[in-house]
């Protein structure tokens, strides 16, 4: 598992509105049983989510998703499949985006 691969979401209460977890969590805690992953929204015009620091619009297969670091959390390794894509050459912006809902700046 890499930093910043994108998973399809498997769970049956989340997945429709949340179709993708990105893996945030960095190589050097890969021995932990949970992975830290940030959903993806399908982006809305005039989403009241589009805070454009907290919550960018990443492209991601052709769709346009908001990266959402407000609702980080953690969830099993075993429940992340295959990886369906990167997001690493975005990392300046969601590194960005989970400093800012930590920090404010």
């Amino acid at each position: 598992m890499a930093q910043f691969e994108v998973y399809r979401n498997l769970s049956k209460s989340s997945k429709d509105a949340y179709p993708f977890l990105v893996d945030i969590q960095h190589s050097v805690l890969s021995d932990l049983s949970t992975r830290l992953v940030v959903p993806l929204a399908k982006s809305n015009q005039g989403n009241s989510l589009a805070i454009k620091k907290l919550t960018p619009e990443i492209d991601f297969d052709g769709v346009s998703y908001v990266f959402l670091p407000q609702q980080i959390t953690t969830v099993p390794i075993d429940t992340l499949k295959v990886a369906v894509g990167t997001l690493v050459e975005s990392r300046v912006i969601l590194i960005d985006a989970i400093d800012f809902a930590i920090t404010g700046f």
